[in-house]
């Protein structure tokens, strides 16, 4: 069977560009418009399985494209792709029968991810139902079943579902988040509006260890742009991006309530105060082996040149 054709929509060349060089590596066959109004055109000639759009756009915006296609060519599966999801826009698309969403600048990794859910479902195959992806196994789904079940009938139900499903799958992307709106009976807006209002909710995956960085004016003044530097390049990642191996996930905030020990990282629970970059990849190396390592022999190379020197 031939991959799905996609139609990659946004303004900006350069992110076009840049999902057509990591799908196409993988052998999908992309196309690409430069606005809503060239994708409908293209659409009306051409026959295409998934559309990635943005949402903000001249002219033809996303939300707007998004439901001429379900009007018109209602086969088509569609992903927001985007770097300014309003809340109003997210919740409106959500409704309309969106499959998935990648948020801008994205990884290959999330990419590709998100691109094999909605494969599943131009072949058939409902989110909900799907046993592809490795971080929604059918163990999983069965227990996201259960905790529904088990809160249905409680009051104030919504977020302790949440925080379980979070628990269970490692993040509530759409799919999780119509699982539960059907599963409770809430509408599909209501749940987002509620992962989309509490910051320990996230809709991308965040890897194994989740490191939170304190981007507040104490720490930063005392250096914690060094220490977010230091680790972007270790661990080959940026600011709400997690690693290939999943292991890690960095994320930047306004405050973690610790100023007197600035500048702060966190890491799942642990708080680590006083950083400085080395300090901060001794600290992150006792979370993966491979990293401990990598560093035992850096340090030993080091000390090699100084004495060398």
């Amino acid at each position: 069977m031939a991959e799905p054709k996609i139609l990659i929509v946004d303004d900006e060349l350069v992110v076009i560009k840049s999902a057509e060089r990591v799908l196409r590596s993988e052998g999908y066959d992309i196309e690409g418009a430069l606005g809503g109004r060239e994708a409908i055109m293209k659409i009306e000639q051409k026959s295409y399985d998934l559309v990635f759009t943005d949402l903000k756009m001249p002219e033809v915006d996303g939300i707007t494209l998004i439901r001429w296609i379900k009007k018109s060519k209602p086969s088509i599966g569609i992903v927001i792709i985007t770097g300014y999801p309003s809340q109003d826009t997210i919740k409106e698309a959500l409704e309309l029968g969106i499959i998935d969403y990648v948020p801008k600048p994205f990884t290959p990794s999330v990419l590709l991810d998100v691109t094999e859910r909605a494969v599943e479902w131009t072949k058939g195959i409902k989110p909900e139902e799907q046993k592809v992806a490795e971080e929604f196994p059918p163990a999983m789904d069965a227990e996201l079943e259960r905790v529904i079940y088990d809160y249905r009938k409680k009051p104030g139900c919504l977020i302790p579902v949440l925080q379980r499903a979070q628990e269970i799958v490692g993040y509530l992307p759409p799919v999780v988040q119509r699982k539960i709106s059907k599963g409770l009976n809430i509408p599909v807006a209501e749940v987002h509006s509620v992962v989309s209002f509490y910051s320990f909710f996230t809709m991308k995956p965040r890897g194994d260890h989740n490191i939170r960085v304190c981007l507040g004016t104490a720490c930063y003044v005392k250096g914690i742009e060094g220490v977010v530097s230091k680790i972007k390049e270790t661990l080959k990642i940026g600011i709400g991006d997690t690693t290939e191996n999943r292991k890690f996930s960095l994320e930047g905030v306004r405050c973690l309530g610790a100023c007197g020990l600035a500048p702060v990282m966190v890491i799942d629970q642990d708080t680590y105060g006083a950083m400085s970059p080395k300090k901060a990849m001794g600290i992150i190396s006792q979370y993966d082996p491979a990293l401990a390592e990598a560093a035992t022999s850096e340090e030993a190379e080091e000390e090699m040149a100084e004495k060398e020197g």
